[in-house]
């Protein structure tokens, strides 16, 4: 069985200089975020949505030392949203260890098979919701959300969750 790769791609991303206290733009690449290292990556519809801000992000960053535990590295949130949002969103959730990755143009989903549109909501091309475990840029397990389609009515919520990714992690 061949191994899938995350796909290699440069995000647009805005930081603090620790100098000037200024936002200044990034542009951290796949290479930057999974190379050596083994991650989760959870992926959603939109920042400051419903099922995403009050579930999925809260339990990733709750059970952070729990995957940390079972030597995960880092924990990425990835939303085709801009670099603003993202920030926002992250600091309206006080993340502490959760690291939010903004996928603006939808690339990495769009490569990843992720990318759907959410016309019925106005929010025009999404991510499907999912969850994957990446080892070194190698994807080791996906977690995804069944019924992926356009416009699809349902947002279903579990396979992705928090504590599903933790079960499986916990089983070996």
């Amino acid at each position: 069985m061949e191994t899938k790769r995350v796909p290699q791609v440069t995000f647009k991303t805005r930081s603090r200089n620790v100098d000037t206290g200024d936002f200044e733009w990034q542009h951290p690449t796949t290479a930057d975020y999974f190379g050596g290292k083994k991650v989760i990556v959870f992926s959603l519809p939109g920042a400051f949505t419903p099922t995403c801000s009050n579930f999925q992000v809260p339990g990733y960053e709750a059970l952070y030392e729990d995957f940390k535990a079972e030597g995960i590295d880092n924990v990425y949130c990835i939303s085709c949203n801009d670099a603003f949002v993202m920030n926002a969103w992250a600091a309206d959730q006080k993340l502490e260890n959760v690291k939010v990755i903004p996928d603006g143009n939808g690339q990495f989903t769009q490569e990843m098979g992720m990318l759907c549109q959410k016309r019925d909501k106005c929010f025009g091309e999404r991510s499907w919701r999912y969850a994957m475990i990446v080892n070194d840029g190698e994807i080791e397990q996906m977690f995804v959300e069944p019924g992926k389609k356009d416009d699809s009515a349902e947002d279903p919520y579990g396979m992705s969750s928090p504590e599903n990714v933790l079960k499986y992690l916990q089983s070996f």
